[in-house]
């Protein structure tokens, strides 16, 4: 499935039945920014707020705009999140049946399923500073989007047991009609 993009060739023929404002994301290619709405939640602990200092993510809580400028290559995408309250920068490259995203200090690898039209992204490996995180110690994400007509709803929330929330944020965004040919 060469000249396919990145989410299209990991998750196969489930691709199919996303939300098709999902697959009009996933299907971009080259350089695009898209628009949106954004609700983050700050890290709960000063430990939590070391962690998302090392990843990057952003510190406070705040409600407000997003812009997304996406990358799209054929073997890698840069996502950066332009929010309110910081910039948040991550790559992304496929490894055997993963999306792997490199953010900041960590590397999370992640199976992508589908379940009625909406995307799921299940964390199953972690290195952090390139050390393998122990199953047992892997924290607690939630990574999914789901589609509206032309709106990518999106909602990432990552926790560990006695830190809390070290990174969450939800909200939507604007997808263009077509993706590039």
């Amino acid at each position: 499935m060469a000249g396919t993009s990145l989410y299209r060739r990991v998750m196969g023929d489930s691709f199919l039945r996303l939300h098709p404002a999902l697959q009009r994301f996933h299907s971009l290619v080259g350089s695009h920014v898209v628009h949106g709405d954004v609700q983050m939640q700050a890290p709960q602990s000063w430990l939590a707020k070391l962690l998302a200092r090392l990843i990057g993510t952003p510190l406070s809580a705040v409600d407000g705009a997003i812009r997304f400028e996406l990358d799209a290559e054929p073997d890698r995408e840069t996502w950066t999140r332009n929010f309110p309250s910081g910039v948040m920068t991550s790559a992304l490259t496929q490894q055997h049946h993963f999306v792997v995203e490199k953010l900041g200090a960590a590397r999370l690898a992640f199976v992508l399923q589908e379940s009625q039209g909406r995307l799921i992204m299940q964390l199953e490996r972690l290195h952090f500073f390139g050390i393998r995180c122990p199953a047992w110690l892997l924290p607690s994400v939630v990574a999914e989007e789901s589609g509206d007509e032309d709106f990518l709803h999106f909602n990432v929330r990552a926790s560990l047991p006695w830190i809390g929330v070290v990174s969450g944020y939800s909200g939507k965004l604007l997808i263009p009609e077509e993706p590039n040919p």
